[in-house]
């Protein structure tokens, strides 16, 4: 169920499309689904449902987070008139020989395997709730059982609005995730009233129509509240992003990944580790990332979508994203500080990239390096190639950008404009200064630079006194 407005986001995007761990929240509920091997995902929308059904198509067809495809398709929800109404636009859509799963598009942390066990409950043929007892359960709705143990038959759900002073000291309850045989739930869906304090049609109500037919109802009771934990505002978002966070340290901690403070680590997308990986405080994985075994991250880098091999240091304050290109940082090369890798890099084993160093769709082979104040775009870079600091390949006329291909063992002074379309063969030293335009022949010296003039006792021009 993705229809709510959201209003104490205080924010004119749809409430399931904020994010946590860089993804939306409809997408963490979404691969979740996925991972259960669902027949089919129904989003019900209705607040900002044109922009939440575009966000959710990027979904349909592709692999989820897990490897899975999930067949998606939306319901509108126009008026949003409660949960039960929501569910009444999704159910045409729902083959009455299944099992339905009610998720809620702004619960992001529920895990597969306590949906797997919801799942098994309900069994095909009796009504299966997850619940959870808070000491402060104000606001959801009451577990009402037959009898006051545990095991007790489940009669009812009641409202917190709708809820007597006794059903309020209840503490059980119910998380709004249920599973139910989907050719009951059409039956009871058809039978909801809004005869209650919102004059709303609650889904829950469909307990006491379980209960009245003889449909056995079970609650499957989970202690981890942050799985049923739904955002209603900016702060319970940042709270469940820290929750989430933590989750992600303590998985890569128990694979052997060493963080220097867990509490300092920022995951947004997919990120696998060799061994003994080292990540230092403030990094930022985002989008798909591979690290080789032995990497070491330096402190405060922000790294997306890339593939790093074993041995390599990228060292502080470095920033990598390879966009949809992508960018390969080969075995034992060394990146940053203050180092900036953009999409289509390609760096050999053993590359040198220092600080303030930027590169661009550009490959450079074994053992090259640029290793201050330089710019590298749409290059092709020998190996052992040394390309000297403050030099740079100009590679955009202004209309088209055009490549530079530099030989094995160049080396180009400190500097330097290659102008592309260019080549410097290979063996070749480019001095200290020189702007280039046209290509050169291997193994020799090329220099192109005004001649130097000097004027002994030139006296520069004295200010007037005013």
């Amino acid at each position: 169920m993705a229809a709510g407005k959201g209003t104490r986001m205080k924010s004119t995007l749809p409430k399931v499309l904020h994010r946590l761990g860089g993804r939306a929240l409809l997408g963490h509920v979404v691969d979740c689904a996925a991972q259960l091997s669902a027949r089919r995902a129904v989003i019900v929308t209705g607040h900002g449902a044109i922009e939440v059904e575009a966000v959710c198509a990027r979904f349909q067809g592709f692999p989820s987070t897990f490897g899975a495809k999930l067949d998606i398709r939306f319901a509108r929800q126009e008026p949003q008139l409660g949960t039960g109404h929501a569910m009444q636009q999704a159910v045409p859509l729902l083959a009455d020989d299944g099992v339905t799963l009610v998720l809620s598009g702004d619960v992001p942390l529920t895990k597969a395997a306590t949906l797997q066990a919801l799942i098994d409950e309900c069994d095909g043929q009796r009504l299966a709730l997850l619940t959870l007892k808070m000491a402060e359960p104000t606001g959801y709705g009451r577990i009402v059982r037959s009898g006051l143990d545990a095991s007790a038959q489940v009669r009812a759900i009641v409202e917190h609005k709708d809820a007597t002073d006794a059903q309020r000291q209840i503490t059980e309850i119910y998380s709004g995730i249920m599973a139910v045989p989907t050719v009951l739930l059409r039956r009871w869906l058809a039978r909801l009233d809004n005869q209650n304090a919102q004059r709303e049609y609650y889904l829950t109500d469909i307990v006491k129509f379980a209960a009245a037919d003889g449909v056995a109802v079970v609650a499957h009771q989970i202690t981890d509240a942050a799985q049923v934990a739904g955002v209603n505002s900016p702060v319970q978002l940042a709270e469940l992003e820290r929750v989430y966070q933590s989750r992600c340290a303590v998985a890569l901690m128990e694979q052997g990944v060493r963080l220097a403070d867990p509490s300092r680590f920022d995951m947004r997308g997919q990120l696998t580790c060799g061994q003994d990986v080292e990540i230092d405080v403030n990094c930022v994985f985002e989008g798909t990332v591979s690290l080789g075994s032995r990497v070491r991250i330096g402190a405060n880098c922000v790294i997306a979508n890339c593939t790093i091999a074993a041995h390599a240091v990228i060292h502080p304050f470095t920033h990598i994203d390879g966009e949809k290109l992508g960018v390969t940082v080969g075995e034992g090369a060394l990146v940053g500080p203050f180092a900036r890798l953009r999409p289509g890099v390609q760096l050999g084993a053993e590359v040198h990239i220092g600080n303030f160093v930027e590169v661009k769709n550009s490959t450079l082979g074994k053992g090259a390096k640029a290793n201050h104040l330089a710019y590298l775009g749409d290059a092709t870079v020998g190996e052992r190639v040394n390309f000297g600091a403050g030099s740079i390949t100009a590679n955009y006329d202004g209309a088209n950008k055009h490549r530079t291909v530099i030989g094995d063992d160049v080396q180009i002074g400190s500097n330097c404009v290659l102008v592309a379309p260019i080549t410097i063969g290979a063996g070749g030293t480019v001095g200290g200064g020189s702007t280039l335009g046209k290509s050169t022949e291997p193994g020799g010296l090329h220099v192109a630079r005004a001649k130097q003039v000097s004027l002994p006792n030139w006296k520069r021009a004295v200010k007037k006194a005013s």
